[in-house]
């Protein structure tokens, strides 16, 4: 290209420097195109925008001692103040990228007009010119205020003239409004390092295992090379190249004088000295690990159903203070392991743990024999809901609770005495055998049924039913109190996003053909009268199972089990966040059902055996529960410190019973579990653990009109 050419384009350039230097706002046309007062206006909005706006930071979960344990995030990002910085990393940077950084007001004109020239000549763009200021804006507004709009991030990036003056007068803008350190600092803090590592905390996590304060100069050296191009010198991949790039920043020190000859000589030896592996902070729940993983599940699903989106975890910098008990929830995981091995094809164990209270029902642990991974297409616990209930086949049994509960709301005792008989043929339900005994008519007019064995008397108290658990002493109740009661009794004391499912453990679905699957379980039982709500074989959740014994403890006060403690923004500030309370059955009523569930680990109760495995002592309400085809199995239980409920489950697509005498559990023909076997011991191994130190405490007295009124 000519001489005069290249002097008339170079005179252009600098009319325009002076222009936006001058902060002028009339049209210019000439070699850089045209300014006008519109582009000036976008640009002061997109200035005003820039500065306003934060960069995505990384949501921290931690445990209720304030322990990270789970980590959320879009780019792997956390705030660094500049006197967080090593002095070190701010010289490496400064000599790598921009030595006039100190001296220039956004734009080093000197540094573009020797760049422009050398361009010209060379016939290509060979050398850049931009400040540390001009990339802090163009990384501000390709991975912050573009993020995520891929038109805005490619204009963002274009090689154009127009581009670099949007560039070079909103950098001139921001050196008016920030300090230099400021300039650094925010700089530091939003540059790209590789892959999800975004910022100098986040680079230094992953690269060395550091902190941005205690950055040597061979690693400040490394990472200030490396936002060059985070690709190519992946030192990881590329060990040779980014040991080149990491040795020329510190030749590039010496001459900023901020080493010595001597100082580089011996840096330059040194090792990279990588973290193995290089890795930033896991995301996601498949981060917390097999033990914690489903927590930190539902912790997310809790917050989203709750006001939260997910993007807004991702990128809002929060710390979630949760209610997580790494102890018991590592207890409680052994134990299910113990009891139901995780290679164990078919069947689950999950359990969940809730403190009881009248002010809020904090969700202590979340467990499955299961690991929490990304290979959920074997098995996948849904502790959350409405998302779906992980027991398709119900806890049995111990839907009997709810029974009991509505026959003392009726006026009933916990020392009434009821009666049991070996057989009943109920002239009030419809449904159950082929054909009922002793009447010679089809069961779809009577509903007929047995207890499990012949040896129960024909009458007791319902507290001793609530232990023995015979079948046809809580239909005869469900007569005597309807089914209506029943049904809406499980709700009250806790089962409100289960019942809110169909009888498939899912949503309702408008769009069925089957009539089931179009209501929710309390529409189905109640409009059907089907007197088997009682025995339990509705899909069940089992962290509102737990969260019944919870209500029931809590002196009949339900609260939304909560895995949330303390919410706090990216600056600190508290977000109000609360989970709600009501009081379901009055005070008195509760108390009285929690001693009439007492004796289930005691003499004849269905978990005595197994609360005698485990030296059980303390006072505690219990209810064990078995399906009718032995598919599934359940406990739930509680002292005044922790309520607890464990289910153990077909999960496999075979829906057959599970055997547990004679070997370790198994799917088999026909099963032989119980509550009392392999959902109690899990039950008793755990929390004999977790209250271990713990004073023994009682359960609440019971008012005379529940005893026998």
């Amino acid at each position: 290209m000519r001489t005069a050419d290249c002097l008339a384009k170079l005179a252009g350039l600098c009319l325009v420097a002076g222009l936006l230097l001058a902060g002028v706002a009339l049209p210019v046309v000439g070699a850089a195109g045209l300014v006008s007062n519109r582009m000036s206006d976008h640009v002061a909005a997109m200035s005003i925008n820039l500065l306003d706006s934060p960069p995505p930071l990384m949501t921290t979960i931690t445990d209720k001692d304030g322990v990270p344990f789970a980590y959320l995030y879009d780019q792997y990002r956390v705030l660094t103040p500049p006197d967080k910085v090593a002095q070190v990393m701010k010289d490496a940077l400064v000599s790598a990228e921009d030595r006039r950084f100190y001296e220039h007001q956004g734009v080093d004109w000197l540094a573009t007009i020797r760049a422009a020239l050398r361009n010209q000549s060379e016939g290509a763009v060979t050398q850049g010119a931009s400040t540390i200021t001009q990339q802090y804006v163009k990384n501000h507004l390709v991975h912050v205020l573009e993020r995520q709009d891929v038109g805005g991030q490619k204009e963002a990036q274009e090689q154009t003239i127009s581009r670099k003056l949007r560039e070079a007068r909103i950098a001139m803008h921001v050196e008016t409004q920030l300090t230099k350190d400021e300039i650094l600092s925010r700089y530091l803090d939003v540059v790209p390092f590789g892959g999800t590592v975004f910022g100098i905390a986040a680079a230094s996590q992953a690269y060395f295992e550091t902190t941005p304060d205690k950055l040597t100069v061979p690693q400040a050296a490394m990472l200030a090379g490396l936002v060059n191009s985070p690709t190519f010198l992946d030192p990881e991949a590329r060990p040779d190249k980014a040991t080149e790039r990491r040795n020329m920043v510190i030749d590039l020190m010496v001459e900023n004088d901020k080493l010595s000859p001597e100082q580089a000589a011996v840096h330059k030896r040194a090792p990279l000295g990588l973290a193995n592996p290089v890795r930033p902070l896991p995301t996601g729940c498949v981060g917390a690990g097999p033990e914690f993983g489903f927590f930190c599940s539902f912790v997310v699903n809790h917050l989203t159903r709750n006001g939260f989106h997910l993007n807004q975890l991702k990128i809002g910098g929060y710390t979630i203070r949760t209610t997580l008990d790494r102890t018991l929830t590592l207890q409680a995981k052994q134990a299910a392991d113990a009891q139901v091995p995780k290679t164990t094809p078919g069947i689950a164990n999950t359990a969940a743990v809730v403190r009881p209270g009248k002010e809020r029902h904090d969700v202590v642990a979340l467990v499955s024999n299961r690991d929490y991974g990304l290979d959920q297409a074997k098995f996948q616990t849904q502790f959350d809901l409405p998302s779906g209930v992980e027991n398709k086949f119900g806890a049995g049994s111990v839907y009997k609770v709810f029974t009991a509960a509505a026959a003392l709301e009726k006026g009933l005792g916990i020392e009434t005495v009821i009666d049991t008989p070996n057989s009943h043929v109920s002239r009030v339900f419809r449904g159950g055998a082929p054909n009922c005994p002793g009447t010679g008519e089809p069961s779809t007019y009577w509903y007929c049924l047995s207890n499990h064995n012949d040896r129960y008397p024909p009458r007791m108290t319902l507290k001793q039913a609530l232990a023995t658990s015979p079948n046809t002493g809580f239909v005869i109740l469900e007569e005597r109190v309807g089914l209506d009661a029943v049904v809406d009794m499980a709700t009250r004391l806790g089962m409100r996003d289960t019942m809110a499912t169909n009888i498939a453990g899912v949503p309702p679905d408008p769009k069925s053909q089957r009539k089931d699957l179009r209501v929710t379980q309390a529409e189905f039982y109640k409009s059907a009268g089907n007197a088997s709500f009682t025995l339990g074989p509705a899909p069940t959740n089992t962290l509102e199972l737990a969260n019944v014994a919870a209500t029931i403890m809590s002196g009949g006060v339900w609260c939304r089990p909560t895995p949330i403690v303390e919410i706090r923004d990216r600056h600190g500030q508290v977000v109000q966040f609360a989970d709600p309370c009501e009081q379901v059955v009055e005070e008195p009523l509760a108390n009285a059902l929690a001693v009439g569930m007492s004796e289930d680990d005691q003499g004849q109760g269905t978990a005595a055996a197994a609360a005698k495995q485990f030296g059980w002592t303390r006072p505690a309400l219990g209810k064990t529960g078995t399906t009718e085809e032995y598919k599934s199995a359940a406990f739930l239980g509680a002292t005044p410190d922790y309520a607890g409920a464990v289910q153990v489950f077909n999960d496999s697509t075979s829906p057959s019973g599970i055997c547990v005498n004679a070997g370790p559990p198994r799917l088999c023909g026909e099963g032989d579990i119980y509550g009392g076997t392999l959902p109690a011991r899990t039950w008793f191994d755990f929390m004999t653990k977790a209250h271990a130190g713990l004073p023994e405490k009682p359960l609440p007295a019971v008012e005379p009109r529940y005893l026998r009124p």
